[in-house]
C-alpha cells in the first residue's frame, strides 16, 4: 500500500501474565508473543518499514532470540524504549523516515491482528488522517466517582479500542510532540490524536485480536492459536518463558 512504517512498542517490563518475564517475550506454542506478532504484521504484505522498541538492555538479545531464528526481515530495526509506552512509541517515531506516509502502531501482545483487519485500518487512515479499530462495548459501563455510580453511559456509544491504529505520520508525529511538550499522558495513541481536534476513523475490530496481559489471556491465546492451526483444543503454558528479564541485565 505504499510507504507504510509499523511501530510495535515492546518496552514494557508488564510481568503479569507470566512471573519474571515481560510478557511480550513469554512463549506461545514454542514461539514468543512478540516473535509472532512480528510475523503477522511481515506476512500480511502491507508493511514496509518495521521498528521494534524492545526494553533497554534487550536489543541484542531481541535480535539473536526474537528475530534471528524466525522467518522475519533483518531490516527490522530494534529501538531501546522509555519508561512508559508512550515515551517509547515517541522513540520509534523519531526513527520513521521522511518516505514514511502512514504510520501503523500495533501491541506487541496482539498476535491474532488479521490481514483484512490491519488493511482496513490503514486504508481509513490513508482517507481520513486517522483510524483505530475498536469493537462494541458487550457490557454495562458505570461511571464512579468516590465509590458511587455517577452515570451509566449508552452502550451503543461506548467502544473498546484495540490496535492497529494508523496515522498520517505528520500528523501522528505533531501529536506525539504536543504531548510531550505539554506534559500529557494518554491511554492510547488516538487519544493524543483527539486532544488536537482530529476525528479519529473507527475501524471494526476483531473479539479474536486480543491483548494478552494476564495468565488467563495467555490460556485464551493458546485456544485461538489451536483453533487456528487445527490443532485440537491445546492451551499456551504460562510457565514457559525465554530466559530473559530487567533482572538479569
Amino acid at each position: 500500500m505504499g510507504n507504510v512504517t509499523a511501530i510495535v512498542p515492546a518496552g514494557g517490563l508488564g510481568r503479569r501474565a507470566g512471573g519474571d518475564v515481560p510478557k511480550q517475550f513469554l512463549l506461545l506454542r514454542g514461539i514468543p508473543i512478540l516473535t509472532r506478532t512480528l510475523l503477522r504484521l511481515t506476512a500480511s504484505g502491507l508493511i514496509d518499514a518495521l521498528i521494534v522498541v524492545v526494553p533497554p538492555g534487550a536489543e541484542e538479545w531481541c535480535r539473536k532470540h526474537v528475530l534471528a531464528p524466525y522467518p522475519l526481515p533483518p531490516t527490522i530495526e530494534i529501538v531501546p524504549g522509555g519508561v512508559e509506552r508512550q515515551e517509547s512509541v515517541f522513540r520509534g517515531l523519531q526513527r520513521v523516515t521522511a518516505e514514511t506516509r502512514l504510520v501503523v502502531i500495533h501491541d506487541a501482545v496482539r498476535p491474532f491482528v488479521s490481514p483484512d483487519l490491519l488493511r482496513g485500518t490503514i486504508e481509513a487512515a490513508r482517507s481520513f488522517g486517522a483510524a483505530v479499530a475498536a469493537v462494541p462495548a458487550v457490557e454495562t459501563v458505570k461511571v464512579v466517582e468516590g465509590g458511587f455510580v455517577r452515570d451509566t453511559p449508552s452502550r451503543d456509544r461506548l467502544w473498546i479500542a484495540q490496535t492497529p491504529q494508523a496515522f498520517h505520520r505528520d500528523l501522528i508525529q505533531e501529536a506525539y510532540r504536543r504531548a510531550a511538550a505539554d506534559g500529557f499522558r494518554g491511554t492510547d495513541d488516538a487519544m493524543l490524536m483527539e486532544r488536537l481536534g482530529i476525528k479519529v476513523k473507527v475501524v471494526p475490530g476483531d473479539p479474536e485480536n486480543i491483548k494478552i496481559t494476564t495468565g488467563e489471556d495467555l490460556e485464551r491465546a493458546g485456544q485461538i492459536l489451536s483453533r487456528w492451526e487445527g490443532a485440537g483444543c491445546g492451551s499456551a503454558s504460562a510457565t514457559t518463558f525465554i530466559p530473559w528479564s530487567p533482572d538479569a541485565r
